[in-house]
């Protein structure tokens, strides 16, 4: 039985598809999530943008890294069933790890 409090990190694809971000942003919307703080940063030749995102009472972030991903961590089930949503709209035959 996995732990309430479980976080967990998905990588749903690259941080350059805008497909993914756009249907990413659209569920972030239709769960109602409110953006609470954004940052962004170069080292070397690697960027990074983080966001995080209030959804109800729980918190999440979304991360944008060069050569990592679009990738998102927070309360696990809270992280499956928005990976499934982006899933379900992204390609309906794919499915993210």
């Amino acid at each position: 039985m996995a732990n309430i409090c479980e976080k967990k990190t998905v990588t749903l694809g690259p941080e350059y598809d805008d497909l993914l971000r756009t249907i990413l942003n659209n569920v972030i919307k239709q769960m109602k999530g409110k953006s609470i703080s954004c940052n962004w940063g170069i080292g070397g030749s690697q960027e990074i943008d983080t966001e995080c995102i209030q959804i109800g009472a729980e918190q999440i972030s979304i991360e944008s890294e060069t050569y990592i991903g679009l990738s998102i961590h927070g309360p696990a089930k809270l992280i499956d069933q928005i990976r499934d949503m982006v899933n379900s709209e992204y390609n309906p035959n794919f499915q993210f790890n």
